[in-house]
């Protein structure tokens, strides 16, 4: 059976999250005990909490939004041809993720490169930094690439653990109705020798 590598964040109090953003917070609403046979939480997020989709509506007034993003394009990855790139590009730019800590200076994805990728047939990018442009950004060039080229965003991977290679990626969003983005549990699945 091929090897899973679960590339998402826990979601737990004190993650970091974007400056000014929903802090995740959990309580239990019913516990067990007399005349309660359950135990019930109640979670608070963002939508961009950990690792999460981005849908179009997040950089784009008229996009699409959560419920609507294209499952296929967050499907499996192909094996790398020899001169092209597979549909789904990921991106490690932290040589240990901060999982303890918010940073600020991450690396961002220029966006001559995300229409270089586009140009190369990609569909998805993810990236292990929060964002695909810099946290000082109001302009956003590289979610603007995204959107003008069609491409899908994953973003806040955590991929310390995976070698690079060729993988199939699972990483379905919430179909969270009408909003700007979803976390997703990401997983790569080693591909068959």
């Amino acid at each position: 059976m091929p090897r899973l590598w679960d590339i998402s964040q826990p979601l737990h109090a004190g993650l970091p999250v974007w400056p000014g953003d929903t802090a995740f917070a959990a309580e239990t609403t019913w516990a067990h005990g007399p005349g309660c046979p359950v135990q019930v939480s109640k979670v608070t997020l963002s939508t961009h909490s950990g690792a999460h989709a981005d849908a179009p509506r997040h950089y784009d007034p008229d996009g699409a939004t959560a419920e609507a993003v294209d499952l296929t394009r967050s499907a499996d990855v192909a094996d790398a041809l020899d001169d092209a790139l597979p549909p789904r590009v990921l991106f490690r730019t932290f040589e240990r993720f901060p999982a303890d800590r918010w940073v600020s200076d991450f690396t961002a994805i220029a966006p001559e490169l995300i229409e270089a990728l586009a140009d190369r047939g990609v569909l998805l990018v993810g990236s292990d930094a929060p964002s695909m442009d810099p946290e000082d950004s109001k302009d956003l060039p590289a979610h603007n690439a995204i959107r003008r080229r069609g491409l899908s965003i994953l973003e806040g991977l955590v991929l310390d653990a995976v070698p690079f290679g060729d993988y199939e990626l699972i990483a379905l969003p919430l179909a969270l109705t009408g909003l700007d983005a979803s976390p997703v549990r990401a997983v790569l699945r080693g591909l068959p020798a």
